[in-house]
């Protein structure tokens, strides 16, 4: 909603401001459809050269993401907490081999079915699980794996930002393509030189529009986009990195309670619950 409202104050001020000043919104309305199609054109086929299948299918996929809410919200922090505090309580007083088939068949095990949201979420199931069945194989000792996970973070984080530097390029070259478009437009011109002023002027300013609209979508439209998406992909990553720092304390030998209070320390202010409410929470789950 907040996007939405962002760009309608943003056009409205833009567009109000000149119609407000006397222009004519006749000659932009007329020049648009086709400036329109000369650069988004231009631009999304340079796009579909510039990226990778997958990261044109990331693109895709993530672009709607930004109507939506943050899923990352004190609430899931919470749930996610609570699980890896039952799942370490059940690793210190029963062993870590009673994990064992929680960690195989995580669909199947009750401590993630008190959680759906999280147990409906691969990316964190496969990371949580993966590392739990390296503590209970005892081949690798802390440092390791928190090499190894700092590895999976770091490609974690590759992949996600993949479709933002595709945004952040398609940004860039929308003013340039707005040129072009502005180019053709005084080249169209040039040609009827032998036009009344009258004529000329409007295809002049029909020209003009093209290097307006490669701005204004540049830096009012895909760049805001693309910042908004970058932010909440820092969001997914933070999630990780709570997960890593609560196993990582367990590993070093402290219990399940300070285990999920070194994970919440790492969470951003804004979503990270206090102690008591998480304490609270934990007990109450």
């Amino acid at each position: 909603m907040i996007v939405i409202v962002g760009y309608v104050v943003s056009m409205g001020c833009i567009f109000g401001v000149y119609i407000f000043h006397g222009g004519n919104i006749k000659v932009v309305l007329e020049a648009l459809p086709f400036e329109l199609i000369t650069i988004f054109g231009g631009a999304l086929g340079a796009f579909a050269v510039n990226n990778q299948p997958k990261v044109l299918k990331a693109t895709i996929k993530l672009i709607p993401q930004a109507l939506k809410g943050s899923k990352y919200t004190k609430a899931r922090y919470l749930d996610l907490m609570a699980l890896l505090f039952d799942i370490l309580q059940k690793a210190r007083k029963e062993g870590l081999m009673a994990i064992e088939k929680d960690v195989e068949d995580p669909h199947s095990s009750p401590i993630f079915n008190k959680y759906p949201a999280l147990a409906s979420d691969h990316h964190v199931v496969e990371f949580v699980t993966d590392y739990l069945r390296m503590m209970v194989s005892g081949n690798l000792n802390a440092h390791e794996i928190e090499s190894l996970m700092d590895s999976e973070i770091d490609t974690h984080h590759a992949e996600a930002h993949a479709p933002i530097a595709a945004i952040a390029r398609l940004a860039g070259a929308l003013p340039a393509f707005g040129i072009v478009a502005a180019v053709l437009g005084v080249v169209n011109t040039m040609g009827s030189v032998g036009q009344p002023p009258s004529v000329l002027g409007g295809m002049i300013a029909s020209a003009l529009v093209g290097t307006f609209l490669g701005i204004l979508l540049a830096y009012g439209v895909v760049e805001p986009l693309g910042g908004l998406l970058e932010q909440k992909t820092e969001d997914s990553g933070k999630e990780l990195q709570c997960i890593k720092t609560t196993l990582l304390a367990s590993m070093q030998g402290y219990n399940p309670s300070t285990a999920i209070e070194f994970g919440r320390k790492v969470l951003f202010s804004t979503e990270r619950p206090t102690f008591i409410e998480l304490e609270t929470y934990v007990k109450k789950k």
